[in-house]
């Protein structure tokens, strides 16, 4: 198995709302059997940041451009769409380490 997949949590603040998130995906990535780094940071810090980690999630909005995938995760707090969230977060971590293997 190779490097944990680092996972970029994003909110207003990077402090409230990325911190509930973080623990939502950790619980999905342990259930799901996936070593994960989290690191946080707020949306002003998304776009430097980046660079840091392997996928971003975010729990508002981000109108900038990434380079790296990005999935919004607001509904794992808001309690909507959870299961949907869930399965786009787990393929794309998958994807993400099917990538890192090749490398």
């Amino acid at each position: 198995m190779g490097r944990p997949v680092k996972l970029l949590i994003a909110c207003g603040s990077g402090i409230a709302t990325s911190s509930v998130a973080a623990e939502e995906v950790k619980t999905i990535c342990k259930e799901e059997g996936i070593d994960i780094e989290i690191l946080k940071t707020n949306m002003q810090g998304l776009g430097s940041m980046q660079d840091n980690a392997d996928i971003v999630l975010c729990t508002n909005n981000y109108k900038g451009k990434l380079r790296k995938p990005c999935l919004s995760i607001f509904g794992l707090i808001a309690g909507i769409n959870v299961d949907k969230i869930r399965n786009d977060l787990v393929r794309l971590i998958k994807e993400v380490q099917a990538t890192n293997e090749c490398e």
